[in-house]
């Protein structure tokens, strides 16, 4: 990178971190700090979250799938657009929790369920997944800029050696810990509107370039076809050869999009909306904002796979592994001869060239990367550790493809606009993980146990307190367990502890009144149960229990049992032996404890409900209704049925209706029937050809999301802005309510214990 490719990342930055230091002068309760006093409009929220949308983790883990598995199967993800359209629409958890005022999950269940006990055991399991999960973000990030930006493992200060690798992770983590320090989620909305008002021409100039970097019909479209019967990258009724993202993986994903929607809810972007009606439609706003992401990940994955497999990149594309393998092995390995040998066996690799259509087509047992990860296991297996090492070097080759693939193929200015954009979902990335746990924390693992209401100042330094050691534990973890398979962890291995029960608890909480503790218990227990099994089988399976079965002899017929069992479902679920992988995957695992939790859910609490919950009170609603905000249920009509579908209530402005029909168009007509289900008709009655395959892609994958994008971006860029002006207009005028800090007295929020009596008695 040049100089001005510095200058780029730096001035941004800091006058981002300056915005934050100005925001503390609008702190003046905890409402503030933990919720921005409840005064953010939908712009506001829907911008802020695009950094969110563009995390590291997100990006690397993206591409690395997309490599493996192409395009094809989501196509089938269209399967889910009716589902999650509606849960848009509907304002699907995200309204009620938002009406119960809570301002954590802690304290919703202490309202829902009426224990301090429940509420202090769900927390301590929300936060040890989070923080397990998220505090090895850091070492992610700071090892995709160590790649990207070619940077030495050490350096020198005044005669001392740093670590490059510690520095960055400490630079980014103290920015972080200090915007929640200065003002809590207030700061946070606020520097992550700025940095997502930053990332929208980023996102438009870096698509627009990737898009006219590739030849179409010579280049992306013969690299994308070129791959073997059952394995297609773009023919999505050939597929059936696919293992970890396949149709199984839809089916487990719309799972958790239904159960696990309030998973993470609870203070924040999540309650900081002016009202439920706003909070409803930022959600909704979302899935217009997610096509500038989406699109953006995809010309990435196409960018990576172009380079890499074209043959007129075959030099570059020599270059790039050899880097990539070169700079994953000094990670790996301490012993310097071994490194050294490593080295030089990728360095004698020849340059490849694949010539399309005539030589063997690609798969993922077969393709041009495979004699880069057969030279490493040839040579890890000389060490006496090695076993272990092959899944470490795969995992880390395959997750930093991208980095390197895009330092060698951007020039300067764009690399820095890019590192910029990376930079920028970091620190909002890491913010939000650390004031999430920290939040946690301080008001459902310490807050319940206050005699006294604490002031406003000993609350927020509590806030900030707890952010420190979060921030801290991040810190320390990725230091100490760098090397860990770093997105499989954080997808699919520690978060089931989490939402492999929470799902039944916070949506039967929100939604039924028969739900009760004890079936709240039974679920939330079972599922850290059921996690923690899948958790030490998973990352003892090589080194430990495969061996174990082997001496013992039950390898064969743990295979046949295995075997057995999933070939009902084959080739969707195939479980087999193997000595370096565990047979069930994260997405079967994760399905299983999910499908578990729900049934022991439901039954335990039909068994012990002896008097429906109070919901109305919970939800502010009727007699405890505020404003007039609530509106009674109608009778049925045809009308009724279709502002279901649509979204749309009597809070809804004329333009709020135009926002809503155009998404339920875009999402039902265009999306699903239009691009889906006549697709799959017409497919069911004659196969299409591979070209028609491709011109579909290059539709509905690129040129109408590159159309939308730009459209969204001038749409969202201006909202942003008005919304940022209205907040800082309502801050000045507020009346600030101290006891609304999220405590609770016999199953009613503080702020609260006052009006419900008086509303009660009204009654």
């Amino acid at each position: 990178m040049k100089w001005f490719d510095y200058v780029i990342i730096i001035i941004p930055m800091l006058f981002v971190m300056g915005i934050g230091y100005y925001s503390r002068r609008y702190i003046r309760g905890v409402v503030d700090f933990l919720s921005a006093g409840r005064l953010c409009g939908r712009y506001l929220l829907t911008v802020g979250d695009i950094a969110n949308g563009i995390s590291i983790v997100g990006v690397l883990s993206y591409v690395e799938r997309k490599y493996q598995v192409g395009f094809a199967v989501d196509f089938w993800n269209r399967l889910t657009i009716v589902t999650a359209i509606i849960m848009a629409l509907s304002g699907y958890c995200v309204y009620r929790f938002r009406e119960t005022k809570a301002q954590s999950i802690g304290q919703f269940l202490e309202m829902r369920y009426g224990s301090k006990l429940l509420r202090f055991y769900f927390s301590f399991v929300r936060v040890l997944a989070e923080m397990l999960a998220h505090s090895i973000m850091p070492a992610v990030a700071a090892r995709f800029f160590m790649y990207f930006l070619n940077l030495p493992e050490n350096f020198q200060l005044l005669g001392i050696t740093f670590s490059t690798y510690a520095t960055v992770m400490v630079i980014c983590m103290t920015m972080a810990i200090l915007l929640i320090c200065w003002g809590g989620t207030l700061t946070m909305v606020l520097t992550d509107t700025l940095q997502g008002l930053i990332c929208v021409p980023i996102m438009v100039i870096l698509g627009l370039f990737l898009f006219s970097k590739f030849d179409w019909a010579t280049q992306i479209l013969p690299v994308i076809s070129d791959r073997v019967p059952g394995e297609s990258f773009i023919n999505s009724f050939d597929i059936n050869k696919v293992r970890d993202f396949n149709l199984f993986a839809i089916i487990v994903s719309l799972t958790i999009q239904i159960l696990n929607r309030a998973a993470w809810l609870g203070g924040g972007a999540s309650g900081a909306a002016r009202t439920p009606h706003e909070q409803k439609m930022a959600g909704l706003l979302g899935h217009w904002r997610g096509i500038l992401g989406t699109l953006l990940y995809t010309l990435l994955a196409l960018s990576m796979l172009v380079m890499l497999n074209c043959k007129d990149f075959s030099f570059k594309a020599r270059n790039i592994r050899t880097d990539i393998a070169s700079r994953v092995t000094r990670d790996i390995l301490s012993d310097p001869v071994a490194r050294e040998n490593m080295i030089k066996a990728f360095t004698a690799i020849p340059v490849q060239t694949h010539i399309i259509g005539q030589d063997t087509p690609s798969s993922r047992q077969a393709n041009q990367e495979t004699i880069y990860l057969e030279t490493a296991k040839a040579e890890l297996l000389k060490l006496p550790d090695g076993r272990a090492k092959i899944q470490e070097f795969n995992s880390l080759y395959r997750q930093q493809m991208m980095s390197v693939t895009l330092r060698h193929m951007l020039g300067s200015g764009l690399l820095g606009l890019f590192a910029l954009l990376m930079v920028l979902a970091m620190v909002s990335t890491d913010d939000s993980y650390i004031f999430s746990s920290a939040q946690t924390i301080a008001q459902d693992l310490i807050l319940p146990f206050f005699r006294k209401v604490p002031s406003a100042r000993l609350h927020i330094w509590l806030l900030r307190g707890c952010a420190i050691f979060v921030g801290g534990f991040f810190l320390f973890c990725s230091l100490a367990f760098a090397q860990l398979d770093f997105i499989e962890l954080f997808r699919m291995t520690v978060l089931p502890i989490y939402i492999g029960g929470s799902g039944p608890v916070l949506v039967f909480g929100l939604y039924s009144r028969f739900g009760t503790r004890q079936g709240a218990w039974t679920s939330i227990l079972s599922g850290t149960v059921l996690a923690l099994f899948f958790i030490l089988c998973r990352r003892n399976w090589a080194d430990i229990i495969y061996p174990w079965l082997e001496t013992h002899g039950w390898v064969t017929s743990l295979d046949k049992l295995l075997s057995t069992i999933s070939a009902p479902f084959s080739p969707y679920i195939v479980w087999r032996m193997d000595a370096y992988k565990f047979p069930i995957n994260g997405y079967e695992s994760s399905f299983i404890i999910m499908m578990s939790t729900l049934i022991l859910y439901i039954v335990v609490s039909r068994l012990t409900c002896r008097e429906p919950f109070n919901l109305e009170r919970m939800l502010h609603r009727g007699i405890y209704s505020e404003n007039g905000n609530t509106v009674p249920e109608k009778a049925f009509s045809w009308k009724k049925i279709g502002n279901f579908f649509v979204g749309i209530t009597p809070q809804h402005s004329k333009f709020d209706k135009v926002i809503a029909w155009a998404l339920a168009f875009y999402s039902y007509i265009y999306t699903f029937l239009g691009t889906f289900l006549i697709v799959v008709i017409w497919n069911s009655i004659s196969l299409w050809p591979k070209a028609w395959w491709g011109t579909y892609f290059f539709i509905v994958f690129l040129a109408v999301p590159l159309t939308m994008a730009c459209i969204t971006a001038i749409w969202f860029w201006v909202g942003g802005l008005l919304d940022i002006r209205q907040l800082l207009r309502d801050l000045k005028d507020r009346v600030v309510d101290q006891h609304d800090n999220g405590m609770v007295i016999n199953g009613v929020a503080l702020s609260d214990v006052e009006k419900f009596k008086k509303a009660e008695e009204k009654k």
